[in-house]
């Protein structure tokens, strides 16, 4: 029987012939270039990239050596630090660390141009320089001392370094550690206080807790008159509040602060606890003078 045509169905199209694709065939001349988004699993990965942070060599002190002809070297050492290319900026502030651990007396006359490049270099977002400038700042710190605080750069290195000891980049953060440590060991802890006072109440936490810390080692270096001629209540006063700090840091630096103070005030004293509850009642509200001498009987 034959079949009814179906005028609803869908006219079939004629198989059109296929359109074959152009295929180029590089002849010997040409060279194929390697698809570079490609990750072929039968090819070793390449070696990525040289940075120019793997030039710089970060040298330790004790490996630094004197200049055969400090008096000529001398004169182009501003000059190197200006420069706008960082490497060669890298390279003289490690002349400026042979200069400081070797030949310190020529760097006196240019000592105010110096320490305005090592901080605007510290403040440099490339770390390799900020590092480089940081272990300069330790190697002045032996070699100036207290001569440091007349330069009216000394706060902005300070809080720099504070800064950068507070940070996440840790190959930065311990080089500014060692920087501060350097600064404690080779400034008068009294000297080096009236310095450290003003950021124990910073609005930076991790600032304040740095500073409280690099305040008890100061602390533990002087004796009753050197706190005294500071200010022993505006010291109790501080442990105080840095008890309720938010980071432990800050109330670990309290609690070496605290210690300080009772081992200097009570040396010479027979009854000692009764001396030093007297000197907390007197110069703290009760709530505070009871955590100092729960925190000393403890």
């Amino acid at each position: 029987m034959a079949l009814r045509a179906l005028d609803n169905a869908l006219p079939i199209a004629p198989d059109k012939p296929k359109k074959l694709s152009k295929v180029t065939i590089p002849t010997h001349k040409e060279k194929q270039q390697p698809d570079c988004g490609v990750n072929d699993e039968n090819k070793a990965p390449l070696p990525p990239p040289s940075t120019a942070d793997a030039c710089i060599d970060y040298i330790p002190s004790e490996n630094l050596k004197a200049f055969p002809d400090p008096d000529i070297q001398i004169q182009g050492l501003v000059g190197g630090l200006e420069l706008k290319d960082w490497l060669k900026v890298c390279e003289s502030l490690n002349d400026l660390r042979r200069f400081a651990l070797f030949h310190s007396t020529l760097l006196l006359p240019i000592l105010e141009k110096v320490m305005l490049v090592i901080v605007k270099a510290i403040k440099n977002p490339r770390s390799a320089l900020c590092k480089t400038s940081i272990m300069a700042s330790s190697d002045i710190f032996p070699a100036f001392g207290e001569k440091l605080l007349d330069s009216g750069s000394f706060d902005h290195l300070l809080l720099q370094l504070l800064l950068k000891a507070s940070q996440d980049k840790k190959f930065v953060c311990e080089e500014a550690d060692r920087a501060l440590k350097a600064m404690v060991e080779f400034i008068t802890p009294l000297a080096l206080l009236d310095k450290l006072r003003s950021y124990v109440s910073h609005s930076n936490l991790r600032i304040r807790s740095k500073a409280a810390t690099f305040i008890s080692i100061c602390l533990s270096k002087m004796d009753l008159d050197g706190m005294e001629e500071f200010g022993l209540v505006e010291l109790i006063q501080t442990a105080a509040n840095l008890l309720n700090d938010k980071l432990p840091e800050a109330r670990e630096a309290a609690r070496s602060i605290i210690t300080s103070l009772y081992k200097a005030l009570t040396e010479n004293e027979e009854q000692k606890e009764e001396s030093w509850q007297s000197f907390c009642h007197s110069n703290l509200p009760a709530i505070h003078a009871q955590a100092m001498m729960k925190l000393i009987s403890s």
